[in-house]
């Protein structure tokens, strides 16, 4: 496994400011991962998904940027009358561009955590100290608020790579499937490193 800090991708400019002149500097360091031996690439925030094109078109192996990729095949299992929806740390920065690259209905449901005290403020501001169990208490409720406004929903899909340890209480809240990038990156890499199994 191989990982790269890109110059100045602070959690404001990527999700605040949509990632505004960071794509060379992604590129540059997915192109040395490749170098060293990469054959597939992830980055770690879904708002990246504005990026998926252009870094699939210049390095040449599978690209994976945004957990909001998943969106059409999490709707595809769903039930008529289902939809699936996303859980964001920003609601008022997920726009159509964002869903649209990643491949998702650009009326798909989105929520943000960003009514909270904790998560939210805690991550863009890139503060150094995170209250864990006010930071579920956010996601929590959020997503309650979003299943009281959204009724239709089936599933729920976690934009934010820190949202991730935080699954299992969502799905606890709100006894539907729950996918996020560690679903994703599984199901990715298991592509990439297919198992072995013992043959006669």
């Amino acid at each position: 496994m191989l990982y790269k800090t890109v110059r100045g991708a602070s959690p404001d400019l990527v999700v605040r400011c949509k990632a505004e002149g960071l794509l060379d500097g992604f590129v540059a360091a997915a192109r040395k991962m490749v170098a060293d031996g990469a054959d597939g690439i992830t980055t770690t925030c879904g708002f990246l998904s504005l990026m998926q094109p252009e870094l699939a078109a210049a390095l040449g192996v599978p690209v994976a940027t945004s957990s909001l990729m998943q969106a059409p095949m999490i709707q595809a299992l769903l039930p008529p009358g289902r939809r699936v929806g996303v859980l964001t740390i920003s609601k008022q920065s997920m726009t159509p561009e964002h869903l649209a690259r990643a491949g998702a209905a650009p009326d798909t449901p989105v929520w943000g955590t960003e009514g909270g005290n904790e998560f939210t403020r805690v991550i863009l501001n890139d503060e150094p100290r995170l209250d864990v169990e006010a930071a579920r208490a956010d996601l929590v409720t959020s997503v309650h608020d979003f299943q009281a406004a959204h009724p239709e929903l089936g599933a729920i899909l976690l934009e934010c790579t820190n949202m991730m340890p935080y699954a299992a209480d969502v799905r606890a809240a709100t006894r539907l499937p729950v996918f996020s990038i560690r679903s994703f990156v599984c199901w990715f890499q298991s592509s990439l490193a297919p198992a072995r199994f013992p043959l006669p």
